[in-house]
Order: C-alpha cells, then sequence, then structure tokens
C-alpha cells in the first residue's frame, strides 16, 4: 500500500478522480508491495488500479493509456525500507569495521529491490515464494548477484546460512523467465578458489547470457579481524594463478564472462586486460575494469599544452603505480605541470586494506603532511568520499581536510578526463580552504 502525497493536474490520476490521501492497494489484483510496482505498471497500456480513498471505500478501475502518459502519482513512503542481511559471511567487510565510523556503514543490506534499482549486489538467501514471483512478473532485470560459489553445501558454509544452497535454483529460474544477472565471486583463499572457482565459473557460464558476467574481487581484510575466520590475504603469485585460471576459461568459452578485479592485476604486477576485454564495463563499480577505461580515457584527453602547478595526488597503496605511471603520461606532454603521487597507507583499517576507495580523512591528512608543503592543489577520486555528501569514512569532511591543510583539493569523477582536467583545468570540482 502506497499513500498517495499529490496527483498531477495532467495525470490520469486526477482524471478518475484520484486525491491526495487516498492508499493505492492494488495493481491487475496484486497487492501494491512499494514504489516498484506503480513504476512497472504506469509503464503499461492495460490495467487496473484499485484504490481506497480517505473514507475507507475501495475502488478498482480499468486504465487504458498511451505510452506518453502517465498516472501522475506522488506518494508519502515508497516502501522501500532496506531488508537486512540474514547471513554471517565468513568474509563479511561489515563485521570487520572498527566503532564510531557513519551509522549507515554498519547497515548490511541485502535487498534484492536495491539490487534492481542501485547495482547493490545481494545473496538472495531471504527471498521468499512471493519475492521470486514479483521479480518475474514485474521483470527486475537486471539483478547484482553475489554468488561466491554454485557448490550449495560450501556456500552454506561460507555465508553461514542454511538456505544459501538455493543459488542454484534462483539463477536458473530468473534465466529461464528472462532475467539478466551480474554475478560475484568474493574470493577466499582455500574455500572458493581453485577448483572450486573452475565449477563456479563452468555452472554459471550454462546461463550465459542471461547470466552476462562473473566478477571475480578479493576478500577484503581489515586489522579487526578478532574472533573471525581466519582468512590469508591474497599474494602475487597467487593473483597470477587467478588471473591463468580465468584467461584459460574465457578462451574456452569463447567470450570474455569471467572478469577479474583490477586488484589482481596490481598485485601480481601482470598489466590489466585492454579496454575492449571489459565489454559494457557492467561491472566498474566492482572495481573491475577500471583501470583500463581510466587509462583510455586518459589518453583520449591528454594534449600538449603548457601549465605551472605543483600537484599532490593520493591514492591506496594498490593504485600506486597505475596512478604515477597515468601522472608521468600528463607530465611528459603537458609542460610545466609537476605532479606527486602518494599511496596511503591504510592506518585505520590497516595495511592489508589497500584500495583508494576506503582511505579515510585522517589517512590522507597523514600522508599529505608527511609529503610536505610544497604543492598548490591536492587531488582526490571521488571514492573516497560518502556517494551522496563529500564526508570521508572517519566523519572528517572534505572542507575540514582542507582548512586542515591549507591547501585547495581536487576532486576527480575516477575517469581518465577527469584525472587529467583535475592538472589542466578547472573543469572538476574543487574545495578551497579560503
Amino acid at each position: 500500500m502506497l499513500v498517495i502525497s499529490t496527483v498531477e493536474k495532467t495525470g490520469i490520476g486526477k482524471e478518475i478522480g484520484i486525491e491526495k490521501g487516498d492508499k493505492l492497494i492494488a495493481f491487475d489484483g496484486k497487492e501494491v508491495v512499494d514504489v516498484l510496482d506503480y513504476l512497472y505498471y504506469d509503464t503499461l497500456n492495460r490495467f487496473s488500479i484499485t484504490v481506497e480513498d480517505k473514507n475507507g471505500r475501495v475502488t478498482t478501475c480499468e486504465i487504458e493509456k498511451d505510452d506518453d502518459e502517465t498516472l501522475g502519482l506522488n506518494f508519502c513512503d515508497d516502501g522501500l525500507n532496506i531488508r537486512t542481511c540474514q547471513n554471517n559471511c565468513i568474509f563479511c567487510f561489515v563485521a570487520q569495521m572498527p566503532k564510531g565510523m557513519r551509522k549507515t556503514l554498519y547497515v548490511k543490506d541485502d535487498d534484492y529491490r536495491q539490487s534492481f534499482l542501485c547495482g547493490n549486489f545481494v545473496t538472495l538467501t531471504n527471498l521468499t515464494d512471493k519475492d521470486v514471483e514479483r521479480i518475474i512478473r514485474l521483470h527486475l532485470s537486471p539483478l547484482y548477484i553475489s554468488v561466491h560459489t554454485m557448490n550449495g553445501e560450501l556456500r552454506k558454509k561460507m555465508t553461514k546460512n542454511r538456505f544459501a544452497d538455493k543459488i542454484n535454483y534462483y539463477i536458473s529460474t530468473f534465466a529461464a523467465h528472462g532475467i539478466r544477472m551480474e554475478t560475484q565471486v568474493v574470493l577466499v583463499k582455500g574455500y572458493n578458489d581453485g577448483e572450486e572457482l573452475e565449477y563456479t565459473a563452468r555452472q554459471l557460464f550454462k546461463y550465459y547470457p542471461q547470466v552476462e558476467t562473473m566478477a571475480v574481487v578479493p576478500c577484503g581484510i581489515t586489522k579487526y579481524r578478532d574472533g573471525l575466520t581466519k582468512i590469508d590475504d591474497v599474494t602475487a603469485e597467487y593473483s597470477k594463478q587467478v588471473i591463468d585460471l580465468v584467461r584459460k576459461l574465457n578462451k574456452e568459452f569463447g567470450v570474455n564472462f569471467i572478469l577479474p578485479a583490477d586488484e589482481f592485476y596490481f598485485k601480481s604486477g601482470i598489466e590489466v586486460e585492454p579496454y575492449e576485454f571489459y565489454g559494457g564495463f557492467n561491472q566498474i563499480e566492482n572495481g573491475v575494469g577500471m583501470t583500463a577505461k581510466f587509462e583510455k580515457e586518459l589518453d583520449d584527453a591528454l594534449c600538449k599544452r603548457k601549465y605551472d602547478k605543483k600537484f599532490l595526488a593520493i591514492c591506496g597503496t594498490s593504485a600506486y603505480e597505475f596512478i604515477k605511471n597515468s601522472a608521468e603520461k600528463v607530465q611528459n606532454v603537458c609542460k610545466g605541470i609537476d605532479i606527486h603521487v602518494v599511496g596511503a597507507k591504510n592506518y585505520f583499517f590497516g595495511e592489508t586494506v589497500n584500495c583508494t576507495g576506503l582511505l579515510t580523512g585522517g589517512d590522507i591528512y597523514r600522508a599529505a603532511t608527511k609529503f610536505g608543503d610544497d604543492y598548490d592543489v591536492l587531488v582526490l577520486s571521488h571514492n573516497t568520499l560518502k556517494e551522496t555528501e563529500d564526508v570521508f569514512l572517519d566523519g572528517m569532511t572534505l572542507v575540514e581536510l582542507s582548512q586542515k591543510l591549507k591547501k585547495p583539493i581536487r576532486i576527480t569523477d575516477g575517469s581518465g578526463e577527469s584525472f587529467f582536467n583535475a592538472f589542466t583545468s578547472d573543469k572538476v570540482k574543487e574545495v578551497n580552504y579560503e
């Protein structure tokens, strides 16, 4: 049920007498759960709508409309209360975070609706039969699914959830109904790697192209793991083995179905795959293909000009060599630019956590002050900040960091073009302490 807040004057809802305060009960006799029901049916040409008015009178009306017409309804609440995770995964990152961070960082979401709307990865272990029916009926595609393994017993062990072995059923059911899926495997050394990883890849590839990709990402390990399952960090040799296996299977499949995270290439010292390997970059938010995309965009943006500013670019230690090489490219063609790149150690989570996106404001401040004062502008990637707010993981704001350093800060959007613009123009976001 959704309570209507406003009715647009030009919408069909106004024509049939729907008013503010009425309750949207059902479409085609199916109960309205949240705003996804409205968004789906509002795209259709024919359906029925059931509304309860302020006096408790229930009315059902048949709707016929053109493609460009809308019901024109807005709601007091979207009904999308986050469904939380029922697992206790041995590799859960939330379980190994320190206290005192933003409250939202401790929310373990596992909501199929957020998977469809925002690309969040979900395990599907909390689905009901009604959820499955609804996903199919509303055609919520694509879904982003944390598979981890197609071995049901192993999946139960890794997630510590007795319902986790239904993953084969969900994948096959959604594939049969045309739901596109992007999947991921969080690789835990000694558990779902090697032969198990090969088994998972082969099982998932049976459903290609409905299962479009399978990302393989390393398990994030912080220093806050007291009392948790012992997990070994990945090494250079281990990363090379993962890449070798992926290349072998992709060659056999005849398509780049398995996409390793860039982290494996950084660890092993192997150059990332070419830009074309990543297709539509469906898993870029998972740290897959970011380097190749960045590199191509930077190459496209490079041009010969003359500049005279000094910059300090700070990144995670895993991306240091790549960012350093990228900065050198800019310096080689843009005479007068002076760029220093620093790979900041993560003292907050521990030095085993080395990606840029998990650097805190305190870690960045520590790295910048250790470097010194001989620069004009600090350059950071947007993924160090909260998506909708200029705040770091430890609560320090971007303005506060700028004030503490007494330096302006430029924020890139993660693209190669934006990286180039951070040093050569004012076409990027800048915060100034003054």
